[in-house]
């Protein structure tokens, strides 16, 4: 049997060693995030839905990523800094992992074969093309700002593209019947 989502070590952003199972009983959106992406501005809406939904049981969590032309390039210090100055993040945030390749972390070989397809993928994966990126793994993650959606009892539910943003209906639609 595969060790549940709420075994896996992780380290907190600011060193702190854990897992999930700090937040089990919760409705997790799992989150890789990026510093210097086109799409850096969601944190403004994953910070709004965590501070509206956070008492009914949601946690936002944000794993800071470089997978990506290299746009995470901090240490875990400079991350921190940059989401409390730029975007307020009061959302829990962790170490910089890697969420695919040879070093993919545990957690996100997790997350990706649970849910090996993400909703919403829209034009955002044919804009990629144009700068030369052209995944060929449809369950890698595929860019920044990918979510994951865990429910109450560490199932993964749902997997939204990077372009579905933290105001989408779809996935606020799925967001609120976890949380119910």
């Amino acid at each position: 049997m595969s060790e549940s989502i709420y075994d896996i070590p992780l380290t907190k952003i600011d060193g702190t060693l854990g897992s999930l199972a700090a937040y089990r009983g919760k409705v997790l959106l799992v989150v890789n995030v990026a510093s210097k992406c086109g799409l850096t501005p969601q944190y403004n809406d994953l910070e709004k839905l965590y501070q509206d939904r956070h008492a009914s049981g949601l946690e936002v969590l944000g794993f800071p990523a470089n997978n990506f032309k290299g746009q995470e390039p901090g240490t875990d210090t400079e991350i921190s800094e940059f989401c409390s100055v730029n975007f307020d993040v009061h959302f829990p945030m962790f170490s910089k992992i890697s969420v695919l390749g040879d070093d993919q972390h545990p957690l996100y070989a997790q997350l990706t074969a649970a849910q090996p397809v993400a909703i919403g993928e829209g034009p955002f994966r044919e804009r990629l093309k144009g700068y030369g990126v052209d995944p060929t793994n449809r369950q890698d993650v595929l860019w920044n700002f990918e979510k994951f959606l865990i429910n109450r009892h560490g199932k993964v539910i749902a997997r939204f593209a990077p372009d579905v943003t933290a105001d989408d209906p779809r996935l606020i639609v799925a967001l609120d019947a976890a949380l119910n």
